[in-house]
């Protein structure tokens, strides 16, 4: 469960339990989060987990399940099993004792169908996939009925028997519901119930050769579960119809009552399982936790926070209609929570040396910093302070124009935790480049402070040299340009609006000390630069960071720019 205290918003699905609740319509509420185990969860489906599991928590006696619809071993895997409820626990969730399958009702599933194949609301048919698309028609032309559409029940259970013994190939037969070939509503034109597949189960091994459809079995798993409100995103809304017709078809032991909410779209983002899976198998990425994907996998090795994730879910809301969200929201709700819990530290991500010319050769200092200014219970560590240091290249500049304040030739600055510091000649190699800056420090300035009040406009960070671990930091942006990656011309490949700057790795990177020895997971604040977590690709004395987000939104900096440079135009 999760632990702390959050103020939900009240919304529309929120408001009609609160209503049925209360006129005794139920008498506990009962949701359920049923993925299909044939991928990752991602940022979409924290949004649904945040949703079934919060409603649960919020009233007494309720309860939420997590259902695996696995009606598709040619898709399913074990892996994607564990690593959904890794996610979902992770979230802060639990769904105790209701853990269920789909593949748990298959038996009870082939009765219902054979129920409907008795009322005669059901057929074998033996159209295969492309005669079935010809005989459908369109948006704008009813379909056709099935040559087969009429067989005698007899005929049908014979049939379908069969096809569960495994006496015809794949593809050759399937189960079709009679429904309606003339319904403006495309899915109750006759849809397939179940199909041959000659595949392996992860659960139920070689004992089917026919599975039931993902939208025959869903409803009829909610029904055994006894669930309340079956909550799902508007693309199915369509589909409600069919959910209904079935559990009006068979003598179902409840009647649950689908509701859909707006899904999830996030600006420069996909959510398309088809295409997040081909981002890992056309190798796009690293897999399906690359910290670049929306996957909730691939969030967590980031450095995301399941209180971050659950606040941002918690203040989009759940709505009627899609929109389209910033993903600056998402980095807004992320970087609040870090703010408040990670360790601030210095990291120097470009290197460039420095050397204070008059600090005593060989010796070393130890300076008091703050671990994070927002927690006084997290107290100070101390930084070792010597002779040679590294700074940021970018924060210096020879020849500066009036409006950088940072390091220069003759100028003073302060070094955060230290003292102040005044560069007072450059040197280049043969190339020209700055290789090194030869300073002097004030030692009256200890702690970062002039006693006689004389002000800097600039404090940098730092890290001694001789003290400094080697680290890999991996800066990460946006895996796609387009604001809307979703919204393709017709026949436009998904990675026309790839960004090949997606993942910058810094190499040379020097860090406090302190972090040599750190555990894949823990997240810091390298100080002026931004929030990393720790990867698992660390090894001892050699740690690698990946940058979970920015101290500020850039996105609104960019589009601030992008106004500004319109408005000159």
């Amino acid at each position: 469960m999760s632990t702390e205290t959050e103020t939900t918003k009240n919304d529309f699905i929120r408001t009609r339990v609160a209503e049925e609740l209360a006129s005794g319509k139920h008498e506990y509420l009962v949701t359920r989060f049923p993925p299909e185990p044939n991928g990752y969860l991602h940022i979409g489906h924290a949004k649904s987990i945040c949703l079934n599991f919060g409603l649960a928590e919020e009233n007494p006696g309720a309860r939420c399940h997590l259902r695996f619809d696995d009606t598709n071993p040619t898709a399913e895997d074990v892996e994607y099993v564990d690593s959904i409820k890794e996610d979902v626990r992770w979230l802060g969730f639990d769904w105790g004792e209701h853990l269920y399958y789909a593949s748990d009702y298959y038996e009870r599933l082939y009765q219902f169908a054979i129920e409907l194949i008795e009322k005669g609301s059901a057929y074998v048919c033996d159209l295969n996939a492309t005669e079935m698309r010809e005989y459908r028609g369109t948006l704008t032309s009813p379909g056709k009925n099935s040559p087969h559409r009429d067989r005698s029940v007899e005929e049908n259970l014979d049939l379908f028997a069969r096809m569960r013994a495994g006496e015809f190939p794949e593809g050759a037969r399937t189960l079709r519901a009679k429904i309606d070939m003339a319904s403006p509503t495309i899915v109750l034109r006759d849809p397939v119930l179940y199909r041959i597949q000659n595949a392996h189960h992860h659960r139920t091994g070689d004992a089917w050769c026919i599975y039931p459809m993902y939208d025959f079995a869903h409803p009829l798993s909610d029904a055994l579960e006894n669930i309340t409100h079956s909550l799902c995103t508007l693309e199915f809304a369509d589909n409600r119809k069919f959910y209904d017709w079935v559990l009006e078809q068979v003598d179902a032991p409840s009647t649950p009552r689908q509701i859909e909410f707006a899904r999830l779209n996030l600006t420069y983002t996909v959510m398309s399982k088809r295409i997040l899976r081909r981002l890992v198998e056309d190798g796009h990425v690293g897999g399906w936790d690359d910290p670049r994907m929306p996957t909730i996998a691939g969030m967590r090795r980031r450095g995301y926070t399941p209180a971050a994730i659950r606040s941002f879910c918690r203040d989009i809301g759940v709505a009627r209609s899609d929109n389209l969200v910033a993903l600056a929201q998402l980095e807004a709700s992320l970087r609040a929570d870090l703010n408040k819990h990670s360790v601030r530290v210095m990291a120097v991500m470009r290197p460039l040396k420095l050397v204070i010319e008059n600090f005593p050769d060989g010796e070393s200092d130890e300076l008091d910093a703050v671990n994070n200014p927002e927690d006084e219970s997290a107290g100070t560590r101390k930084v070792p302070f010597s002779k040679v240091l590294y700074i940021e290249r970018d924060d210096f500049m020879e020849d500066p124009p009036r409006k950088f304040f940072r390091l220069a030739p003759g100028r003073e600055v302060r070094l955060r935790y230290a003292y102040y510091v005044t560069c007072n000649e450059v040197i280049k190699d043969d190339a020209g480049e700055i290789i090194e800056l030869r300073c002097t420090y004030d030692p009256a300035t200890r702690g970062g402070d002039s006693p006689d009040g004389r002000k800097v406009k600039a404090t940098l960070h730092w890290v001694s040299a001789e003290h400094a671990v080697d680290a890999e930091v991996r800066l990460y942006d946006t895996l796609f340009t387009k604001e809307d990656p979703n919204d393709t011309a017709e026949g436009e490949d998904y990675t026309a609006n790839l960004n090949p700057a997606s993942l910058e790795v810094v190499g040379d990177c020097k860090v406090e000390p302190g972090l040599a020895d750190v555990a894949p997971g823990h997240r810091y604040q390298f100080e002026r630069l931004g929030y990393f977590c720790v990867d698992p690709d660390t090894s001892s004395g050699r740690p690698v960071f990946n940058r979970t987000v920015t101290l500020k939104d850039a996105w609104a900096r960019a589009q601030k720019n992008q106004a500004q440079a319109r408005k000159e135009a």
